[in-house]
């Protein structure tokens, strides 16, 4: 339910009537149908189906059961009544998996979440489906046995065949796939947009880049996630659970070692970016858990899919209410949005020329709504890149150094928000900004002046001293100086109407 796994104890009761097989408990479509594939299954596994009325009990009652993961407990289940498995074997044991007809045991969903929940059933050992060995392997004291079909596990609970439990693998794992495949190096030009993004990493900022096409907007929000800090154990468990749930957990991996990086379409719908369906499931912005939610062309989203994103972005978790259940998904993200500045996408670029009237671009723009923009920190102009920086032979700053920069500013909030229940500048409430963004006498003035001459906006107020107080953390020092502010300002483009 949700990314949380709940126990389900399977039943089996045999009788008199006719031969056949039914499955109570809330079963959905996908597991009323199990009842042909477990039948051809044991028939197949060498083992004789019992030509009994069988009633299939999936405790407790109320609770929905999805998926195809009860296959291989209903199986066991009908063979224990038969006397082909002894009960006091499997008391203290999970089974999960899918079966094929012909007895192989398939991959499921969900592994990570049942083995996390193990501990709290007092469960010890965990007998699932080769493919999903790897993540369960993950969560310490439980023993995990991987095997390949139906008999292979009858005969191991009998003990008439030996499996060896798989061996943990937790941080070795999360070493192992923290590698990235793109590297800031890679990006040619841009210096202003790579300081800004330097700076949304260090202070947990989101971020609009705005420029014409071919600019390099999102080659540089894809690389946003090689500088952010190294996850952490909690971390990776918390999005591979995410991740297992939607089915999207590489088998051979485990755990997910890198930041999520999400770039949903803009013909996405609300339930597939937030979550929710029919079963509900995850949605993007609960799959860029601890990671970036990258949306290009921003204006052309519609208007209720960018609106319900603005409860999960200041709360970092979105709740889906359906008239069966309420479930919570976990979304702690940072936005990436991308966006040209015209319809036609070259208003600022020098050489080409833009057609569309004033009128045309106030309302592509007006398409981002106040509150929306409200929770963009910083706004990037990406211009079009001279001939000189695509030539140029040179390769930029390599993703490592910059992230050892972004840990240092990371390591100083920490410090000084440990007892306030934050994390990053990005996170500090009005209150928190006149005790922690002190600014020197230049600084104010600098500000007051911005305000008053440059029409910068009281919404847009909060989040300069925000993001100033990352710039100033960056630089080292305690105190706001006039250079943080100036640089602040300039990362406020939308604000000053610079289209407009």
């Amino acid at each position: 339910m949700g990314v949380d796994a709940h126990e389900i104890i399977v039943e089996t009761g045999t009788g008199g009537g006719l031969p056949g097989l039914d499955i109570v408990g809330l079963p959905d479509t996908a597991v009323r149908e199990s009842r042909d594939r477990i039948k051809h299954a044991i028939k197949n596994s060498g083992f004789l189906f019992p030509s009994k009325r069988i009633i299939i009990n999936l405790a407790p009652a109320n609770i929905k059961k999805e998926g195809t993961s009860f296959d291989l407990p209903i199986a066991l289940s009908i063979l224990a009544s038969e006397g082909a498995i002894d009960h006091s074997l499997i008391e203290d044991t999970v089974f999960c998996g899918e079966l094929s007809l012909d007895g192989k045991l398939k991959p499921i969903r969900g592994a990570l979440p049942i083995a996390m929940a193990m501990n709290k059933l007092k469960k010890k050992k965990f007998v699932l489906p080769k493919e999903n060995s790897k993540e369960a392997a993950t969560v310490k004291d439980i023993d995990t046995y991987a095997i390949g079909d139906l008999k292979d596990v009858v005969d191991f609970i009998n003990k008439k065949l030996e499996i060896k439990k798989e061996e943990h693998v937790g941080e070795s794992v999360l070493r192992r796939n923290s590698r990235y495949r793109t590297d800031f190096s890679d990006v040619k030009g841009q210096e202003h947009v790579k300081r800004g993004l330097e700076v949304a990493a260090s202070g947990g900022h989101n971020v609009i880049l705005i420029g014409p096409p071919g600019s390099g907007k999102s080659m540089l929000a894809k690389r946003l996630p090689t500088i952010l800090s190294g996850m952490t154990i909690e971390e990776s468990l918390e999005t591979s659970k995410i991740h297992s749930v939607a089915g999207i957990l590489p088998q051979n991996k485990g755990l997910v070692g890198t930041r999520p990086f999400r770039s949903p379409h803009h013909t996405i719908s609300d339930a597939a970016l937030v979550g929710g369906g029919t079963n509900p499931s995850p949605g993007e912005i609960s799959l860029a858990h601890n990671g970036v939610l990258f949306l290009d062309e921003f204006p052309e989203f519609k208007k209720s899919v960018l609106e319900v994103l603005r409860q999960p972005l200041e709360e970092g978790s979105i709740t889906i209410a359906r008239v069966a259940s309420t479930l919570t998904y976990p979304c702690k993200f940072m936005l990436v949005a991308a966006m040209n500045p015209c319809p036609c996408g070259y208003f600022t670029d020098p050489k080409r020329t833009c057609n569309c009237t004033p009128y045309q671009i106030q309302r592509y723009l007006s398409k981002i709504s106040g509150p929306m923009l409200d929770r963009i920190d910083i706004h990037l102009e990406a211009p079009r890149l001279k001939f000189e920086s695509l030539t140029d032979k040179r390769c930029g700053e390599p993703s490592e150094e910059i992230r050892k920069r972004v840990d240092l500013a990371r390591v100083v909030q920490g410090n000084r928000y440990k007892n306030d229940g934050i994390y990053f500048n990005a996170h500090l409430e009005s209150k928190g900004l006149d005790k922690y963004c002190v600014l020197d006498k230049e600084a104010e003035e600098l500000l007051k002046l911005a305000i008053l001459e440059l029409g910068i906006s009281a919404r847009a107020y909060d989040k300069i001293l925000k993001v100033s107080r990352t710039i100033a953390d960056m630089d080292g020092k305690e105190i706001i100086e006039a250079h943080h502010i100036s640089e602040a300002i300039s990362y406020r483009s939308l604000d000053r109407n610079l289209w407009g």
